[in-house]
C-alpha cells in the first residue's frame, strides 16, 4: 500500500507540473499574441496618420492649370477654297483664327428636327445602271431632310447619264438615312451630300463621265445649282453638292439639275457654320436626307 501511495503522490506532481507548463505555454502564447496585435494596430495607426495626411494634401491642394494646354483653335481653307470632291479632307493649308472660347457659331434661320441615324453603307453595283429615263420628261427631286424638303429639278437633256444614275439611285432608297457630311463657308459656299459612309469615301461603286460642264469664270457655279463632287474627271459617283451662293470654281463638275424649292433649308444650315468653327467640314447642324424621292412632270 505504502509503495503504491508513493506513486499515487508522484504522479499528481507530475501532473501538476504538466498542467502549469501547459498554462505558462498558454500565458507565453497569449502574451505573444497581444505583442503581435498590438504591433499590426501601430502600423495601422501609423498608416492612417499617413493616409489622412495623403488624402488631405490631394483634397485641399488647389488646382493647377497645365501650363502646356492646348488652345482650342479653328482651321479655315484659304481664299482660294478647295472644290467640292469626294474627299472630305480639309486644304493643303489651314489659316489661324480666333479660339472657339471667342467666337459664337450663328444660329440657323430654319427649324430643324433631330437627324436620324444613318443607314450602314451596304449597297454597290458592279455598273452603272441602263437608261431607265422616258423621253422628253423632266424629273423632280425630292430631299425629304430633318430641316425640312428641297426640290431639285434634274437636267435630263444636258445630262442624261448622271440624271439616269441619279434618279435609279434615289429610286433604290440609296440615298434614304444618309448625312450631308460637308459644308464650305469660305470661297466656295456649297453643302454636300450623298455619301453613305458619312466621311467623303463612299459611293455607288460605279463612276460615270462628265457632262454638262460650265464655262470658265466668275460664278460659274450660281446659287441653287447641283453639281455632282468627284476626285478628278470621269470619277462621278453619287456623291453631290448643292451650291447656296454664288461661286467660282473649276469647270469640272457635272451639273445635273437647279434648286427649285428649299435653297432656304440649304442656306439656313450654311447660316449655322462649319462644326469646330472652321470653313470647311462637317456642318454644325447635323442634316440628313430621310427619303428621297423621284417625280415625273
Amino acid at each position: 500500500m505504502r509503495g503504491g501511495h508513493v506513486t499515487s503522490s508522484k504522479r499528481r506532481r507530475e501532473l501538476a507540473r504538466a498542467k502549469a507548463e501547459r498554462q505558462a505555454g498558454r500565458r507565453q502564447e497569449t502574451a505573444q499574441r497581444r505583442r503581435r496585435r498590438n504591433q499590426v494596430l501601430a502600423v495601422l495607426a501609423v498608416l492612417v496618420v499617413v493616409g489622412g495626411g495623403i488624402a488631405w494634401y490631394v483634397l485641399s491642394r488647389p488646382a493647377t492649370t497645365p501650363t502646356d494646354a492646348a488652345v482650342p483653335t479653328e482651321t479655315t481653307a484659304p481664299t482660294d477654297a478647295p472644290a467640292p470632291s469626294d474627299s472630305a479632307a480639309p486644304s493643303d493649308s489651314a489659316a489661324p483664327s480666333t479660339p472657339a472660347s471667342e467666337s459664337v457659331a450663328p444660329q440657323p434661320d430654319i427649324a430643324c428636327q433631330e437627324a436620324p441615324a444613318a443607314r450602314p453603307d451596304d449597297m454597290s453595283w458592279d455598273a452603272a445602271p441602263a437608261e431607265t429615263l422616258k423621253p422628253d420628261t423632266d424629273y423632280t427631286l425630292t430631299l425629304a431632310t430633318n430641316c425640312g424638303d428641297i426640290e431639285i429639278a434634274t437636267e435630263p437633256a444636258k445630262a442624261p447619264v448622271t440624271v439616269n444614275s441619279m434618279v435609279f439611285l434615289a429610286n433604290e432608297g440609296y440615298f434614304d438615312l444618309t448625312a450631308c457630311h460637308r459644308l464650305t463657308t469660305e470661297g466656295i459656299f456649297v453643302l454636300q451630300c450623298g455619301d453613305p459612309a458619312g466621311n467623303g469615301t463612299g459611293g455607288p461603286g460605279y463612276s460615270i463621265p462628265d457632262e454638262n460642264l460650265p464655262p470658265e469664270g466668275t460664278a460659274n457655279y450660281p446659287a441653287g445649282t447641283v453639281a455632282m463632287a468627284n476626285a478628278g474627271p470621269g470619277t462621278g459617283g453619287s456623291q453631290f453638292f448643292i451650291v447656296y451662293e454664288d461661286t467660282t470654281l473649276p469647270s469640272g463638275y457635272t451639273i445635273w439639275g437647279r434648286v427649285t424649292k428649299g435653297l432656304d433649308v440649304v442656306k439656313g444650315i450654311a447660316a449655322a457654320g462649319v462644326e469646330g468653327g472652321g470653313a470647311d467640314g462637317p456642318p454644325a447642324q447635323k442634316v440628313t436626307i430621310i427619303t428621297a424621292e423621284v417625280s415625273p412632270k
